[in-house]
């Protein structure tokens, strides 16, 4: 039977972790994508600011971990997957783009440590405005998740990368690995640095939509190489994070897909806005709806 999970982000934020843990639970969910970057959210990082979580060392950094691994154990939910606080990189600033390495490291310590297999790290790419020659992008791309191969080994934390868009003057752009033969160049690349299976990809089927990716194709050009899913929908012009057949998305071609590569990982949703598009009241029914399609999905997949 398929692990159907769901991202806690948008319910902690009603709940708080421990409540969103138990919530998401009695919805009919196994796992969650744990939201670790509210550890450091995107407004932090846009500032350059230091946060305690990653300011802190060994045992004391683990500590700010404590809320997710103690609610996946009491209430019998898998961290199946987490997601990295987020940008991985700022230009121009070499000084901070070390302290955002530092973090991603006690991140993926912290992964381990809430029993948590994967850890999905976003590109380190530049916005529209700063865009790079692809050679560069590449190397920079290279260098730094090969950076965080020992930590993933010690650990024992698949990291997987995700496709990426960037935004200019209201026009959707591709970004970083959202041209997927790239992609696979990344992953078969850094899986032959690291000496073995460490790299993986977090398909996001909403910014494939965006950038109009036949969800299908993609993963089928992928295959194995999807480890963790971030399923949710859009109207084809924002990333609305809202739930399958809220948007536009062709949800047969999906579970068509699932079917043709015959995935057996965890279907995880990142709709967020899906919950909060609702009176917080309506929360435990929205989740309970997102659940029952991830059990349609797997069960007309196959899967």
């Amino acid at each position: 039977m398929a692990v159907i999970g769901v991202q806690t982000g948008g319910v902690t934020q009603i709940y708080g972790i421990d409540g969103a843990y138990r919530i998401i639970k009695e919805a009919g969910f196994d796992a969650v994508d744990a939201n670790l970057d509210e550890l450091m959210p995107y407004r932090a990082i846009a500032h350059k600011e230091h946060v305690p979580a990653f300011d802190a060392e060994g045992e004391e950094s683990l500590k700010y971990f404590q809320p997710w691994k103690d609610a996946a154990e009491k209430y019998s939910v898998l961290n199946s997957q987490a997601h990295a606080p987020f940008p991985s990189w700022l230009a121009e600033d070499d000084g901070y783009n070390e302290y955002l390495m530092r973090m991603l490291e006690k991140t993926i310590a912290g992964c381990a440590y809430i029993g948590c297999p994967r850890l999905i790290i976003h590109p380190f790419f530049n916005g529209y405005d700063q865009a790079v020659s692809a050679q560069e992008e590449w190397e920079r791309n290279i260098d730094r998740y090969t950076r965080l191969i020992p930590a993933a080994k010690k650990h024992g934390v698949m990291i997987c990368l995700e496709n990426m868009f960037t935004r200019h003057r209201g026009k959707i752009y591709t970004a970083c690995c959202s041209d997927f033969d790239v992609t696979c160049r990344y992953i078969d690349k850094l899986n032959e640095i690291a000496g073995k299976e460490i790299f993986g990809f977090c398909l996001d089927t909403g910014h494939a939509l965006l950038l109009g990716k036949d969800i299908k194709r993609i993963m089928e050009q992928l295959g194995s190489r999807i480890q963790a899913f971030h399923i949710h929908d859009n109207n084809g012009i924002d990333d609305q994070h809202i739930a399958p057949y809220m948007g536009i998305l062709d949800w047969n071609r999906f579970m068509e897909g699932l079917k043709a590569i015959d995935y057996h990982g965890a279907l995880s949703f990142e709709t967020y806005a899906a919950v909060s598009t609702f009176d917080p009241a309506l929360a435990p029914h929205v989740l309970r709806l997102i659940a029952q399609t991830g059990r349609m999905f797997a069960e007309r997949a196959g899967v």
